[in-house]
């Protein structure tokens, strides 16, 4: 049973058949794509994969697929509120992504995470006793941190669904949208269109406190002064867009990441900003048509992975099961395609984190461009959009390949 950090020397053998390829691709929309998936850098040999151990006990629970290699799927599937709705979506997604992939010689093995700490530390448990050699999931950042230990103890590294870097470290990596990523690509096409100076609002909490964080690292990188930041609840949203409005001469862009924008932007034009001399930038958490269809937000720039991919992705599962899934549940149908395509294509290294952290990357048909890192943090080539009241228009493509990243 291949685990990290097992054998040094297949580890070795392992950095050195994929340092000479350019990417990985996971060619996902279509079974024909996955059949012909294949590095793109040749110079690659392969290794047999080994047999499932016939000591392994029968796997309990739901499983899918009936493939050599053992992995784990750890959602939430007994939480409270919208989590049990999730984890039905994005079980879903992953066993379309394993149709999808032709010769795919994996099982999965679903196990309930409950959306905590505990159950999904005792979950993570019985998928590696059950002989998983990776794990995917699970969803919260709180299951992370309960998860790391028992995985790493036993030598099974984690995709996590979890968007917190916060819970990243070397084998446990994070598939999640990360804000900072967002910002930063965001920042580089707004100075490319000439934006100098900017303001921003940002609504209190978690995702609020990255969003700054990540905007006072990256203007100054990218020539950008920053002229004001303004953290808002709910109630004192007013007060703060007064603010900016008072210091609307001295900015030409005005960052506001929260999934509200377009409210924030109605009270920005009613206090007198121009938002058509001031450029409004958002966040990934845009990329959903009930906000960037909003008339309001006309001409302003959000970053996402290219968005046919997710229709095409939403076509097909449609079809699948009936109903529309949630963009979180591409995560699932993307770690299920790597985890196939390494054990088709790497061997006996397939987990290895020389593998798994590849710095050139992976590719997969719906989210296009991604790799991680050593930290456990990822990367994504994230296209530019600009909102237009319907579809919104490419400003960006996003890009094939990690060069200047």
């Amino acid at each position: 049973m291949n685990r990290v950090g097992d054998d040094e020397r297949a580890s070795e053998q392992g950095r050195r058949h994929f340092s000479r390829r350019q990417a990985l691709f996971l060619l996902g929309g279509s079974a024909a794509a996955l059949a012909g998936c294949a590095p793109t850098g040749g110079g690659m040999t392969y290794q047999p994969i080994a047999p499932m151990q016939s000591t392994l006990p029968v796997p309990t629970g739901e499983t899918i697929g009936t493939g050599n290699v053992r992995v784990g799927l750890l959602l939430p599937r007994t939480a409270q509120g919208n989590a049990a709705a999730l984890a039905t979506a994005m079980r879903n997604a992953a066993e379309l992504g394993l149709r999808d992939f032709v010769g795919a010689d994996i099982t999965i093995l679903v196990k309930d995470s409950g959306g905590t700490g505990p159950v999904a530390a005792a979950a993570a448990q019985q998928a590696i006793a059950e002989g998983a050699e990776i794990i995917l999931g699970p969803v919260f950042a709180d299951e992370v941190r309960q998860v790391a230990p028992i995985a790493g103890a036993a030598g099974v590294p984690v995709l996590s669904f979890s968007s917190d870097p916060g819970v990243a470290q070397p084998g446990i990596y994070i598939m999640g949208f990360l804000v900072d990523d967002q910002v930063r690509q965001l920042l580089a096409q707004a100075s490319t269109g000439g934006l100098r100076s900017m303001a921003a609002l940002i609504s209190t909490g978690a995702f609020g406190t990255l969003a700054e964080a990540a905007l006072r690292q990256m203007a100054p990188r990218y020539g950008i002064r920053l002229v004001q930041v303004e953290q808002y609840s709910g109630q004192d949203l007013p007060q703060k867009v007064a603010a900016v409005a008072a210091n609307a001469a001295q900015i030409d862009g005005i960052f506001i990441p929260d999934d509200r924008a377009a409210a924030v932007v109605q009270q920005l034009v009613s206090a007198g900003v121009d938002t058509r001399r001031v450029r409004v930038l958002g966040s990934g958490t845009w990329n959903n048509p009930a906000v960037y269809a909003n008339p309001a937000l006309v001409g302003a720039w959000f970053p996402a992975p290219e968005i046919s991919g997710f229709q095409t992705f939403t076509g097909r599962y449609r079809a699948a099961y009936g109903s529309e899934p949630q963009l979180t549940a591409t995560l699932a149908y993307d770690a299920v395609v790597l985890a196939a395509s390494l054990v088709k294509q790497a061997g006996t290294q397939r987990f290895q984190r020389s593998v798994l952290a590849d710095p050139q990357g992976f590719i997969s048909g719906v989210n296009g461009l991604f790799r991680f890192n050593a930290d456990g943090t990822n990367d994504r080539g994230l296209a530019i959009y600009e909102a237009t009241g319907g579809a919104p228009r490419l400003v960006q493509p996003a890009p094939r390949a990690f060069t200047g990243f």
